[in-house]
């Protein structure tokens, strides 16, 4: 992967803002390399416990998890890989994901350390002709297309910011747009945290007229380093 989705979907005078440590984490992995961080999210899931059966359903899918937790320590495990509809293509490279062809992605596995025990987010990144798209969970069965800005004033400047313009469902061999009424709407921020030395992110997911279904944020270091598996 010589070019990260993120550049291949974001224009070049937009990314230039970023801050200088955030570039190796929106920037390709190298082959034969790995990005990992660890650090420690201040908040994580809902209190909303009526949302707790409907977050199960995301949960087998590792997309969300129904908690409510406060300082859980998690990592994050960058890799390149190729994928169709966010799932990876076959172990060995030697063929393509069933149903289209495999496009390269950056996938990420989000291990929290929750109090009940761990559990891993997956989602992976692609670049589409449309823009940039974040395939959730392990099958990749929901995706959201993602507007990217860098705030060049106030205090998340060089910030990388996404905020998801449209959700899809893939299903019975289409994908299915939702309307606007019911999508819900994804906004995450990625900022470095000079005083501090920690890169520190925040993700709310939302719904219209219920507010806030589903946040994390947090804090981590993170490194791009020789893959050791």
């Amino acid at each position: 992967m010589t070019r990260s989705p993120y550049q291949l979907s974001a224009p070049d005078e937009v990314l230039a803002g970023l801050h200088p440590r955030l570039r190796a984490y929106f920037g390709p992995v190298p082959p034969g390399h790995v990005g990992r961080g660890t650090g420690v999210f201040a908040v994580v899931g809902t209190p909303r416990r009526w949302l707790w059966p409907l977050l199960r359903l995301f949960a087998a899918d590792a997309v969300m998890f129904p908690v409510w937790e406060r300082d859980v320590p998690f990592s994050v495990e960058n890799r390149a890989v190729r994928v169709g509809r966010g799932r990876p293509a076959p172990p060995g490279g030697s063929g393509t994901p069933t149903g289209r062809e495999g496009r390269p992605a950056v996938r990420a596995h989000r291990t929290f350390h929750f109090a009940s025990g761990d559990r891993t987010m997956v989602d992976a990144i692609t670049a589409e002709p449309e823009g940039l798209v974040d395939h959730l969970g392990r099958r990749g069965r929901v995706s959201a297309l993602l507007a990217v800005t860098v705030p060049t004033t106030g205090p998340d400047a060089g910030a990388l910011r996404l905020v998801s313009t449209r959700v899809s469902v893939h299903a019975l061999g289409r994908e299915w747009s939702l309307p606007a009424v019911l999508s819900p709407r994804v906004v995450l921020t990625e900022r470095f945290d000079d005083d501090a030395d920690l890169q520190r992110v925040s993700l709310t997911l939302s719904a219209p007229v219920i507010g806030t279904l589903y946040r994390y944020e947090g804090a981590f270091r993170y490194a791009v380093v020789p893959d050791d598996v």
